[in-house]
């Protein structure tokens, strides 16, 4: 099946098209110290691979946010391809490749917590007890408005390291973190020393986080599809991940945390939640 659509991309995009340099632009990290972006880079290079295509992949000029990048990539200007969590509103402006790059861990949260409150933590008995204790999020990210869904009063912030602030200071109790992230952050030397993961418990709420490129890029597109599908079948995508994050999910202690599961009111109905292969 890989070769049937591996064989139609390339009819489509002629021979021209095959051998030019395909230039791919994505959103610079947003401070020196942030590693978030080196395992969706490696994978884009990975789905790219695949495909046989020329290409090269490099920073955008500035550093953009989040909000930033996805309003730039829908303008089709400094960036053509994001990776971010997916919702309704992103589908519709962008154009989604509906692969879990992070097979759905972003979706399973952990809890950074100043030292002094994992005790208060440890005596959280049910989904209830854990409502009572405001976390930080950023001000428009989708898990902002999922975790307002579940009756959890969140305190935002539109700049990303100030969150981390904010958490030092007492602005809140938690700061859920996924389990793709939250290990890089923590080894950060940017990283207050008073800041630590709570040991025992998580939330976890269905969702993916996908390469998105603009509407009309749908050759881009394609091509991305068709190199991630191909990485999936012949495993070149589980050994990228596995090399990334299995020892991530190590230091979680799976087998010991609990898992509150909350309802994500965003999710698309075309998320393939049916392909167990795409999910932790």
């Amino acid at each position: 099946m890989i070769k049937g659509m591996l064989g139609l991309l390339l009819f489509s995009l002629g021979f021209s098209a095959w051998s030019a340099t395909w230039t791919i632009t994505y959103p610079r990290p947003l401070t020196e110290n942030d590693q978030r972006t080196d395992y969706p880079v490696e994978l884009i290079a990975l789905a790219l691979e695949q495909t046989g295509v020329n290409y090269r992949l490099t920073p955008s000029d500035a550093v953009l946010g989040q909000v930033k990048a996805l309003k730039q990539l829908g303008e089709n200007r400094g960036v053509n391809v994001v990776w971010s969590m997916t919702d309704k509103d992103r589908e519709v402006n962008l154009l989604p490749i509906r692969i879990p790059i992070y097979k759905g861990l972003i979706g399973w949260r952990v809890f950074l917590v100043k030292k002094d409150k994992v005790s208060e933590f440890s005596r959280i008995k049910n989904l209830q007890g854990l409502i009572q204790h405001k976390p930080i999020q950023g001000a428009e990210w989708p898990d902002t408005k999922i975790l307002q869904s579940n009756g959890f009063d969140v305190f935002t912030s539109k700049s990303y390291t100030s969150l981390f602030s904010m958490l030092t200071q007492g602005q809140g109790d938690f700061f859920p973190r996924s389990l793709v992230e939250v290990w890089g952050e923590l080894d950060s030397e940017d990283l207050d020393e008073s800041l630590v993961v709570e040991p025992s418990l998580g939330i976890k709420y269905p969702t993916a986080m996908y390469l998105f490129v603009n509407r009309n890029n749908k050759t881009l597109a394609r091509l991305l599809e068709v190199g991630l599908e191909k990485a999936i079948e012949n495993g070149q995508f589980d050994e990228l991940f596995n090399e990334h994050f299995a020892q991530s999910l190590e230091r979680a202690n799976m087998d010991s945390r609990f898992f509150y599961e909350i309802n994500n009111p965003l999710l698309p109905e075309r998320t393939p939640i049916e392909r167990a292969e795409l999910w932790y």
